[in-house]
């Protein structure tokens, strides 16, 4: 997350001081110790990540071409992203906690996020049969519930023996979770189906009756207690294209060799040496194990 957001600020910066060859000299920082011009600024912008937000620029515009992705179908994850965070107000604070400036900014990501999306399942077939036995094993019931999360077993208990004597669930979560994600929402996680969350969730969230509140639940993340707010039946084609775009996803084709047939189809040519020569010995590096 840190680096995608690192490059959508330096691509921005590249982009703005590129426009300005008129006015390289122009200084964008005055001190007692020295200035710093326009071009000085770009050069040193290029020499540190040149290479990377270029690599990007270029991935995004070809995708993009090729690929096309509509308001809507951006407007639709912006509402899914507010939804889920909790509100406009809560949307507001996670863009400024990510570094994100504006809605503009994460709506230009959003779209090349969505543009890949497209050319990596461009092709990819999900069968009903496939999506049925998905539907069957995780979506087929859901459950609505709360948690208060804490560190330590003894905090659980502490809280648990609260909630026994009548305390208030999701006064107590806004007290004692630390889950930053629910515990400002008195500790609700929502409809979620069979394999969302960790086993040792998973397993006592369904065991549990509607309204009924768990005893302290260990796992990797701490002590969880659970509170069952809803249970719900789902009809197979309500939530057929959830599950075709999860397999799709799954069964999805390499993006960079998407990219890299793109290009030459395009034919992109970079026309700045100092950048072509460090494109170049990025590609030729070996990939990862």
């Amino acid at each position: 997350m840190k680096k995608w957001l690192l490059s959508v600020g330096l691509t921005a910066g590249l982009l703005s001081l590129s426009a300005c060859n008129s006015g390289g000299s122009e200084k964008v920082v005055e001190s007692k110790a020295g200035d710093i011009t326009q071009d000085e600024f770009y050069q040193e912008l290029k020499d540190r990540y040149g290479n990377q937000v270029l690599k990007e620029m270029v991935d995004q515009m070809v995708l993009e071409k090729e690929y096309k992705v509509s308001d809507k179908e951006v407007d639709k994850e912006i509402e899914k992203i507010k939804k889920e965070s909790g509100g406009e107000d809560a949307f507001k604070q996670l863009l400024e906690q990510n570094g994100i400036k504006d809605e503009k900014v994460l709506k230009e990501r959003i779209k090349g996020m969505l543009a890949s999306e497209k050319a990596a399942t461009s092709g990819v077939k999900v069968s009903d049969e496939e999506a049925k036995k998905v539907f069957e094993e995780k979506y087929k019931t859901e459950v609505k519930a709360s948690h208060i999360l804490v560190d330590d077993e003894k905090t659980a208990k502490e809280v648990k023996a609260k909630l026994d004597k009548g305390g208030d669930f999701a006064k107590l979560a806004e007290e004692y979770s630390k889950d930053p994600g629910s515990k400002t929402k008195g500790g609700d996680l929502g409809f979620f189906g069979k394999g969302a969350m960790v086993p040792a969730f998973d397993k006592a969230a369904f065991s549990l009756e509607k309204g009924k509140i768990s005893e302290p639940v260990k796992s990797d993340y701490g002590y969880h207690i659970i509170k069952v707010e809803d249970k719900r039946e789902n009809k197979f084609e309500d939530k057929k294209d959830e599950i075709v775009k999860e397999l799709k996803q799954q069964k999805a084709k390499p993006i960079q060799e998407i990219v890299d047939k793109l290009r030459k189809k395009a034919d992109v040519k970079i026309k700045d040496k100092d950048l072509k020569d460090a494109l170049k010995a990025q590609e030729q590096q070996p990939m990862p194990q």
